[in-house]
C-alpha cells in the first residue's frame, strides 16, 4: 500500500512538472486555471505523503508491539466494558427476535409512545453501533526534537557546556633553536551555554460520567492530547521562541543562538524565494555542516520551490521515491512545518538550513501527569495538570544558514 501511494504521488510531480515546463518553454507565467491545476495536485501529493508516513508509523509500531494494533484488548472497566455491555445487549436483542422473550438487557431499550407508556406498544430500538475512533483534524507534524540533539537533565537544575569563544591563531614555523616565547597566544578564550528548562504548564477537566461511560477511552484521550499539544508549544518555540522564559527559536536572531550574520538574502527577491537564493545558503554552510544538515520550510514555501530549476534545468525540489526517504531539495532532506514563516514579504525569513545536532534541548524530568480527584469533586470533574520543564537553543550559529527575503 505504501508503495502504491508513493508510485501515485510521483505520477502527479511528473504532471506537475510538465506544466512548469510547457510555461517555461513558451516563456511565460501559470495561467489562472494552470495554477490551480497546480496547487490541486501539489495538495494531492502532499495528502499522498501523509498517507504513506501514516501507514509506516503505523508498521513501525506494529512491528514494535510484536502483534497488530488490532489485536490489542482494552481491559473491562474502559472502552471494553461498554463493547460488553453492548455485545451482551444485541444478543438478548436477536433473543426477543426469535422468542418474544424480554430478557432484562433489554429493559433499556424500550422507547415511550406518544402516551409515554412504551410496554404498551412494545417498542424496540436495537443497541447502537459505537465506534471507538475520535473525528478531528489531522494533527501537524512535529519533527524538531527528533533531528536535534537532546539531553536529559538529571542531577541539576540547568545544563551548562563550555564553547570555544575565539581559537588560536595558526602556528609559526620556527628553527629549532628558536625562543618560543615569541609564539605565546592569548587570544584564545572560552565562554558557556547554559539551557535551562523552563515549565510547561496545562490544566484540563473532565467530567466523571465521561470517564466512566465513554466509548472512547477519556482519560487516555486526554493523556495523548496533553502530550500533543506539548509537543507543537515546542515545537513552535524551538522555532520561533524569543528565549525569554522559553527556548529560543532558530528563526529568532539572537546573538545568543543564531545571529543576523548568518542571514542569507542573496538572489532572493523581496516577495520569492530563488534558486540561486537556496544555493547561496547551502554553501553558506561548511562542508561538514552540510553533511547532516535539513532545510525546514512551510508549505506555501515548499509549493514555490517545487517550481524552481538549476542552470541544468533541474529541479530543485525532488520527492522521495522510496519508502523512508525524505524529499530533498539541492539533494538535501526538507522538512515541512506548519510553524515555520510563510509571510513573503521584504526582510522575513522563510527558511532554514541547518545541521540541528547543534541545536540542544535540555529536558529535567520528562513530561509529568497528575491527576486531580478532589479539587472538581464539587462538579463531578476529574482534573488534569501536565507538566514539562524544557528549554532548547541553537549553540553553534555556523551550523545554520537562514533564507531570507531580500
Amino acid at each position: 500500500k505504501i508503495k502504491e501511494l508513493l508510485e501515485k504521488r510521483a505520477n502527479i510531480w511528473e504532471q506537475a512538472k510538465a506544466l512548469v515546463d510547457r510555461a517555461e518553454a513558451e516563456n511565460r507565467d501559470f495561467t489562472a486555471e494552470e495554477q490551480q491545476q497546480y496547487d490541486k495536485m501539489f495538495d494531492e501529493m502532499d495528502s499522498l505523503s501523509n498517507r504513506a508516513r501514516r501507514l509506516e508509523e503505523q508498521e513501525r509500531e506494529e512491528r514494535e508491539l510484536g502483534r497488530p494494533a488490532r489485536a490489542f484488548k482494552a481491559p473491562l472497566g474502559s472502552e471494553g466494558a461498554r463493547e460488553d455491555r453492548d455485545a451482551k445487549a444485541m444478543d438478548a436483542f436477536r433473543s426477543y427476535l426469535a422468542t418474544g422473550a424480554i430478557r432484562p438487557e433489554l429493559r433499556d431499550m424500550q422507547v415511550a409512545d406518544s402516551s409515554g407508556e412504551g410496554t404498551l406498544g412494545g417498542y424496540l430500538v436495537p443497541p447502537q453501533q459505537f465506534i471507538s475512533e475520535l473525528i478531528k483534524t489531522l494533527d501537524n507534524s512535529v519533527f524538531v526534537r527528533r533531528i536535534s540533539r537532546v539531553f536529559q537533565v538529571t542531577s541539576s537544575d540547568s545544563l551548562g557546556a563550555p564553547v570555544l569563544d575565539t581559537d588560536l591563531s595558526d602556528p609559526a614555523w620556527t628553527t629549532e633553536v628558536q625562543d618560543l616565547t615569541s609564539t605565546l597566544d592569548t587570544a584564545m578564550k572560552f565562554d558557556k551555554r547554559e539551557l535551562k528548562p523552563q515549565q510547561l504548564a496545562k490544566m484540563v477537566k473532565v467530567s466523571m460520567k465521561l470517564l466512566r461511560i465513554s466509548a472512547i477511552p477519556a482519560e487516555a484521550l486526554v493523556r495523548d492530547r496533553l502530550a500533543y499539544k506539548f509537543a507543537t508549544a515546542m515545537e513552535n518555540n524551538f522555532l520561533n521562541g524569543d528565549g525569554s522564559a522559553k527556548p529560543l527559536g532558530v528563526f529568532y536572531a539572537s546573538a545568543n543562538g543564531i545571529s543576523t550574520a548568518r542571514d542569507v538574502t542573496e538572489g532572493n527577491s523581496a516577495t520569492a524565494i530563488s534558486a540561486d537564493g537556496l544555493i547561496a545558503a547551502k554553501y553558506a554552510l561548511k562542508a561538514q555542516y552540510r553533511n547532516g544538515a535539513q532545510w525546514i520550510f512551510h508549505r506555501d514555501a515548499i509549493k514555490a520551490i517545487s517550481k524552481l530549476k538549476d542552470g541544468e534545468g533541474r529541479y530543485l525540489w525532488q520527492q522521495g521515491l522510496a519508502s523512508g526517504q525524505p524529499d530533498t531539495i539541492l539533494n538535501l532532506p526538507v522538512n515541512e512545518s506548519e510553524y515555520a514563516p510563510n509571510t513573503f514579504a521584504s526582510g522575513n525569513y522563510v527558511g532554514i538550513l541547518g545541521n540541528f545536532q547543534f541545536y540542544w534541548i535540555a529536558e529535567l524530568f520528562g513530561m509529568e501527569i497528575q491527576r486531580l480527584n478532589e479539587l472538581f469533586a464539587a462538579t463531578s470533574q476529574v482534573g488534569f495538570i501536565g507538566r514539562m520543564w524544557v528549554d532548547g537553543a541553537p549553540v553553534l550559529e555556523d551550523a545554520f544558514a537562514r533564507v531570507k527575503l531580500a
